[in-house]
């Protein structure tokens, strides 16, 4: 793509460019799917002129957070934009792995990558997130919910649920409103840390434990 992905993904031609990335192949995906990624991605800047305005299709700002909205999000995506180029099927194939990339919480996922694009998109600017959507309010977003987060969320009372899944992800970001309440996702970053430095274990350990300084409110 080049130091300029924008104009890149603009002028995006599958039956010119999908060639580029016929060597890529990571877990569930496939050059097809990055060169698909890339064409919703030009139909939505062509037919909305951003993201933002395809997203705001499906949301409502009176509802509790962005559940309906994300559910819409994907799919309206995965229905109403072309893919006959890519994969040279009438229709998005059921298989096709550029479905992965838009998960709905009306399945029940966690949609932790979407989330994930959202704290970026919408977190106001405060040197981590980027704040670029002016019209989704902060306090509507819902935790990314990763291995780290689900676990020492349980762990320090913040779920009670055990499979990591939507329900899971609303009940953490929930219990985090009673602290902030305008914007409960920025506890995301504290969280994760624990468990990407490996200091809340999987199970109680004497010394890790000794120096954790939330041991006071863990239950383990």
């Amino acid at each position: 793509m080049g130091w300029e992905p924008h104009r890149f993904t603009r002028e995006f031609r599958p039956a010119r460019d999908k060639r580029l990335f016929r060597h890529i192949t990571h877990r569930f995906n496939d050059g097809r799917d990055i060169s698909c990624l890339i064409y919703y991605a030009r139909q939505i800047l062509e037919g909305y002129g951003s993201i933002e305005r395809f997203f705001l299709e499906g949301y409502r700002p009176e509802e509790n957070n962005i559940k309906s909205a994300l559910a819409s999000f994907s799919e309206r995506v995965l229905t109403t934009l072309d893919t006959d180029r890519i994969y040279g099927t009438k229709g998005l194939p059921a298989r096709a792995g550029v479905r992965f990339f838009f998960p709905s919480p009306a399945q029940g996922s966690a949609c932790k990558r979407l989330n994930l694009y959202l704290r970026w998109m919408v977190r106001r600017d405060d040197g981590l997130d980027l704040g670029l959507w002016k019209r989704v309010d902060p306090s509507k977003l819902v935790i990314p919910l990763d291995t780290h987060i689900a676990r020492i969320s349980k762990n320090i009372g913040l779920t009670a649920r055990a499979t990591p899944d939507w329900k899971m992800a609303e009940e953490i970001t929930e219990s985090l409103k009673e602290l902030g309440p305008q914007d409960p996702v920025k506890y995301d970053f504290a969280l994760a840390r624990l468990g990407i430095l490996e200091e809340c274990p999987k199970t109680l350990d004497p010394v890790k434990c000794a120096r954790c300084m939330i041991r006071r409110t863990c239950v383990l």
